[in-house]
C-alpha cells in the first residue's frame, strides 16, 4: 500500500476515512421523479438519428485503424471524437469511452480490448465537441445550466453517451446489446448515470468516478469540479435540488449489468467518499479494484495500473 503521505493540499485527500468507513457509505435516496426524469430523456435520445460520419485520420498504428468521427446528439449538438477499428480480427463488440474533465485531445491507442470498435467521444462543450456558449474548461462547464435540472449540461453529456451507442449501432447493427462503456473521473460519473437507463450497454468500467453522493460532493473540500459548484453555492444558494438528479451513486443503484469500478482512497480532485458511494451502490455483479490514489502520482501507481489494465482486458472479454 502506498497511499501518499506528503501532498501540497490544504486538506487531507483521504478525508480521514478508513477503508472500512469508505466501504460502509450508502448512496443518497433518489428524489421524487428521478427514474421518470432519466427515462424520458432516454426515450427522447432514441428518437434522434445519430448520422455518424467517419473520415480518415493520418495516425498510424500496428493494432488499430484510427478514424475521425462525428455524430448528432440532442439539442442540435454535434459530437466529435475518434473511432478505433481492429486491423486484425472482426468487430464483435463495441466500446464507448469517456474522458476526464480535462477533455481529450487524442484516443488511447493502448486500450486492452480485441475485436472491438472503440468510440472515444468528447462530451458536449469540450475538445472536439466545442459548442458555445458551453464553456470548454471544467470550472465553467460543470456550472452550465445548473439553475435547472432540465437545462443542466450534465444531462446533455449523458445523452451524448446514449447517442454514441446509437452511432455504433448505426455503423455496426450487430453490436446492439454487445456494447460496453468505460470512463474515468468525469467520464466515470457520466457512465454511472447513463448505464442503468440504456439496456443496449451490457457492462461498464468506472475509474475514480465523480458526481457520487452529491450532498458530500457539495461539502467536502476538493481541487476538482466540485470546488466550482461549492463556490457558486456560496454566492447563489443551494443547487442540491438540481444536482441530486445527477447523483452517480443514486443512479448506480439502478445498474443491473456487470461492472468493474476502481475507486481511490486518496484523491484531491474527487473525494474518495463520493467514489466509494458509487462503488458501494452497485447492487449486481461487480468487481471493485481499490487504488491507493487518484488524480495524484504515487509509488505503486505503475504496478496498480498494470494490474488494473489486466483486469480491464479480462472484464471486457467476459462476454
Amino acid at each position: 500500500m502506498s497511499i501518499p503521505k506528503q501532498h501540497p493540499f490544504p486538506f487531507d485527500p483521504t478525508y480521514g476515512a478508513t477503508l472500512s468507513a469508505l466501504q460502509s457509505i450508502r448512496p443518497p435516496e433518489a428524489p421524487d421523479g428521478f427514474d421518470a426524469f432519466w427515462e424520458e430523456r432516454y426515450s427522447r435520445a432514441l428518437t434522434i438519428d445519430p448520422k455518424p460520419a467517419v473520415s480518415r485520420n493520418e495516425t498510424g498504428h500496428a493494432r488499430w485503424h484510427v478514424l475521425d468521427i462525428t455524430y448528432a446528439s440532442t439539442d442540435g449538438v454535434t459530437i466529435g471524437g475518434w473511432l478505433l477499428l481492429p486491423k486484425h480480427g472482426q468487430v464483435r463488440r463495441g466500446l464507448v469511452v469517456g474522458h476526464g474533465y480535462g477533455g481529450r485531445d487524442q484516443p488511447d491507442l493502448d486500450m486492452p480490448v480485441e475485436d472491438t470498435a472503440v468510440l472515444f467521444f468528447c462530451a458536449r462543450g469540450m475538445s472536439r465537441s466545442a459548442h458555445p456558449p458551453i464553456p470548454n474548461e471544467a470550472s465553467g462547464h460543470v456550472l452550465h445550466g445548473i439553475e435547472s435540472r432540465d437545462s443542466y449540461v450534465i444531462g446533455g453529456c449523458v445523452e451524448d453517451i446514449w447517442l454514441g451507442v446509437s452511432a455504433l449501432i448505426a455503423l455496426y447493427p450487430w453490436l446492439d446489446g454487445a456494447i460496453g462503456y468505460s470512463g474515468v473521473s468525469f467520464g466515470g460519473g457520466l457512465g454511472a448515470l447513463a448505464i442503468p437507463f440504456d439496456r443496449r450497454i451490457d457492462r461498464g468500467f468506472l475509474t475514480v468516478p465523480t458526481f457520487g453522493n452529491r450532498p458530500l460532493w457539495l461539502r467536502l473540500p476538493t481541487v476538482g469540479s466540485a470546488d466550482s459548484v461549492q463556490q457558486y453555492q456560496r454566492k447563489h444558494g443551494s443547487v442540491l435540488e438540481t444536482v441530486r438528479f445527477f447523483d452517480a451513486a443514486t443512479a448506480a443503484t439502478r445498474i443491473r449489468v456487470p461492472m468493474l469500478v476502481a475507486p481511490a482512497r486518496f484523491d484531491p480532485a474527487v473525494a474518495p467518499p463520493c467514489q466509494f458511494s458509487v462503488a458501494n451502490a452497485l447492487p449486481g455483479e461487480k468487481e471493485v479494484f481499490i487504488l491507493d490514489a487518484g488524480h495524484f502520482d504515487y509509488d505503486s501507481a505503475a504496478e496498480q495500473n498494470d494490474e488494473l489494465r489486466g483486469r480491464t482486458a479480462a472484464f471486457f472479454k467476459g462476454r
